[in-house]
């Protein structure tokens, strides 16, 4: 697991396994960060008077040893303790942060909340799948706690800030994309990702990922840092340039199936393996 902060409130942990990110994002005034003990910048208090800074966990780790770090990660950049988890879908390796922080209320989208609760126990059982198949054990089982469904287009109140919630679909049915504004990060979900290409997972459809393409181009303008499910951490500049190669796939992919050209850096086995259903999920 590597740590990074990317504003003196934002801190992203990347997990050793498929590159997945997490965001630990503080509302309330920041100070400078500095350097700290866990070989990440260490985010400093808030200007904020006591108990006005808050901290939300966006998505989750994956392995148990980094779940496990979490609640020390906090304490020793100086977060306050998370007072919430936020999803910004419903796959399984999104979910995760209640085994960290066991009790928190799971926020997402409402198209999420209803994908949830219309799957009881999937994420759970494909959860237990991934760790049978890599030997791995775990604490506690996965719960969710109270999954709390949030109007997206919308905001959310952080320590008296607020995050924008964009729909995000097209990757699955469900999902958002979110943008913290005073720290100019981008939290995309799974899109935007300089090694992965575009994912029609089950719900998901070309025209809801290109509509959700340019609903998040706006935001590019803005953002310092952009947050892909997977991958590496972009600049606006080169999240751009991800946006406009997965745009030309895409259309490619309506227009052509699976003679569509994949994005230049991204046609490694595993990508072709991920075009070729992308392809079969559009012949029906």
């Amino acid at each position: 697991m590597r740590a990074r902060a990317l504003h003196s409130d934002a801190i992203v942990v990347t997990s050793a396994l498929l590159h997945l990110n997490s965001v630990l994002i503080r509302g309330g005034a920041g100070a400078p960060p500095r350097s700290g003990p866990l070989g990440v910048i260490e985010v400093a208090p808030g200007a904020a008077g006591a108990g006005e800074a808050e901290t939300f966990l966006i998505d989750s780790p994956l392995l148990p040893d980094e779940i496990a770090l979490l609640p020390s990660l906090v304490e020793q950049s100086r977060l306050p303790a998370p007072s919430g988890l936020l999803a910004t879908h419903g796959d399984w390796d999104h979910l995760l942060g209640g085994l960290a922080f066991p009790g928190l209320p799971l926020g997402c989208a409402e198209s999420t909340a209803a994908r949830l609760a219309a799957e009881p126990g999937a994420a759970q059982r494909e959860l237990r799948a991934f760790d049978e198949e890599l030997y791995l054990e775990r604490p506690r089982p996965l719960s969710l706690g109270a999954v709390q469904g949030l109007p997206v287009p919308g905001r959310c109140e952080l320590g008296g800030r607020e995050l924008e919630l964009h729909p995000a679909d097209g990757h699955t049915a469900d999902g958002m994309a979110i943008w913290a504004p005073w720290a100019r990060v981008l939290v995309a979900g799974d899109y935007l990702s300089s090694i992965e290409i575009p994912m029609i997972g089950p719900g998901g459809g070309v025209g809801a990922y290109l509509a959700t393409l340019e609903r998040l181009r706006p935001l590019l303008a803005e953002a310092e840092h952009v947050v892909p499910g997977h991958g590496p951490v972009l600049d606006g500049p080169g999240a751009l340039r991800v946006l406009e190669e997965d745009v030309a796939y895409l259309r490619a992919l309506r227009e052509h199936g699976e003679r569509a050209e994949l994005p230049q850096g991204r046609r490694s086995r595993e990508q072709r393996r991920i075009h070729a259903r992308n392809a079969q999920a559009l012949r029906g």
